[in-house]
């Protein structure tokens, strides 16, 4: 995830600093900061807004004419800052908790994509106007919005093996990977005749100007969608057809390249779907088997508010316990504080013995099953393992489930958490302070 998320970021950077260089130093010059909007009990500053514009104005250098009208374009950032402002307080009220390990490995990463040091990062900053506190503080946030993303997927998101299964087989008579991108007319929950009415007439208008030309799909997704990638032109990537709700499957696969849907109504409002291109999945059918492992572990963290010897403490005692006859799998449901396994008393399931670091695969290769280890550290905190099982697996066959796996709950993840933006949006009082809608208080009831 971090190294993800530092890729993303060093992209960022990247396109702020072409900014920097294209802008006169006069322009550097802040005046005093204000605020463009409210969001509960936060505030969006315009500081925070002119830094996302640059961004964005950066890297549609020379492509300018496929961004809407400035107040358009500030408004739909503006939507981005409240999300994330909105996503971030949700975080840190859940008790999601970003390390400043966690962040300094962040920085690390994103110096290391641009090739510079630590050193070297903050003077960039300086030059393009910022400050490396307040780049820091960004980190900081988009790694508690992924946390808060994952914690959300663990709850909510779940693939059956029957579902990975007939995903298996379906994907046998073909692999056929689809490049897609889309437009959305968000409606409301509950929408009324009226807005419905209205948002048909906007995607009408939209597919009109995409038939006679005048626009292409990319720009258009940019100027008019109101989807969170609509400044990415609508991008949606490559996807397997498990990742592709099943009411667009079939409409999909008889698609050219370059295809545009008629307007479709969906959960979150009407949409088009351009087909960008196709490609088959390639397949690997070489055979490797390795040895997989079954275990429990019981984890005590170290972190900010736990000291490693108060952790280590805490280990050795509940090491004294299983010693004396304690069951594991119900000692790990009390005392765990690995969230993910504790309510399964434990168990990690089946896993490749490098899956969890090289600490935590030496451990286990080094047991016996129904053995339990003594305590040892990784860079977690504090573990006892007991391994229940090992087995030879195909790892092809066993990839590709989990790959089947990982694209299944993918596509759940983005329709359940799309899904819960709005809601987390539609609850928020948000009082918008620029533009056409500067007068109105917008959700003031909430609604």
């Amino acid at each position: 995830m971090k190294k993800l998320l530092a890729c993303a970021l060093a992209a960022a950077l990247s396109a702020t600093s072409v900014q920097a260089q294209q802008t006169p130093p006069s322009s550097q010059t802040r005046p005093i900061d204000s605020i463009v909007a409210i969001v509960d009990e936060d505030v969006v500053l315009r500081s925070e807004l002119d830094r996302a514009m640059q961004n964005i104005l950066s890297q549609y250098a020379g492509r300018e004419a496929q961004l809407p009208p400035r107040d358009v374009l500030e408004r739909q950032v503006i939507e981005r800052l409240v999300l994330l402002k909105l996503q971030v307080a949700r975080a840190e009220s859940s008790g999601v908790r970003v390390t400043n390990q966690e962040v300094d490995q962040a920085l690390a990463n994103i110096a290391g994509q641009n090739g510079i040091s630590i050193d070297q990062l903050n003077a960039q900053l300086a030059r393009d106007g910022s400050t490396f506190d307040e780049f820091r503080t960004s980190i900081r946030e988009e790694l508690l919005v992924q946390k808060l993303r994952q914690r959300y997927a663990q709850s909510r998101v779940s693939v059956s093996d029957a579902e990975i299964d007939a995903a298996m087989e379906a994907q046998q008579a073909g692999g056929v990977q689809y490049h897609l991108a889309h437009i959305l007319v968000a409606l409301p929950e509950g929408a009324t005749p009226e807005q419905i009415k209205t948002a048909q007439g906007k995607i009408d208008g939209i597919k009109s100007l995409l038939d006679r030309g005048e626009m292409d799909f990319a720009a258009a997704a940019v100027r008019y969608s109101d989807s969170p990638n609509a400044l990415e032109g609508g991008d949606l990537g490559w996807r397997s057809s498990d990742e592709i709700p099943s009411a667009f499957v079939q409409m999909v696969s008889h698609m050219s390249p370059g295809q545009v849907t008629d307007p479709l109504r969906g959960p979150s409002g009407f949409q088009l779907l351009q087909m960008v291109e196709s490609r088959n999945a390639s397949q690997d059918t070489s055979g490797q088997t390795v040895t997989q492992y079954k275990a429990s572990h019981i984890l005590i963290r170290v972190d900010e508010q736990t000291s490693d010897a108060e952790a280590k403490a805490k280990i050795d005692t509940l090491a004294a316990r299983l010693a004396g006859g304690a069951d594991f799998a119900e000692l790990a449901g009390q005392e765990s504080q690995d969230l993910n396994s504790k309510v399964r008393g434990g168990d990690l399931g089946w896993f490749n013995a490098d899956a969890f670091g090289l600490e935590f695969g030496g451990q286990i290769t080094r047991l016996g099953d129904d053995e339990v280890s003594q305590p040892f550290r990784t860079s977690s905190g504090w573990h006892i393992i007991k391994r229940t099982g090992s087995r030879q697996t195909d790892v092809n066959a066993q990839n590709k489930r989990n790959q089947i796996a990982e694209t299944i709950g993918r596509r759940k993840l983005e329709d359940e958490w799309n899904r819960y933006l709005r809601e987390l949006r539609g609850e928020a009082y948000v009082d918008i302070r620029v533009g056409p809608q500067a007068s109105a208080t917008d959700n003031a009831t909430g609604g």
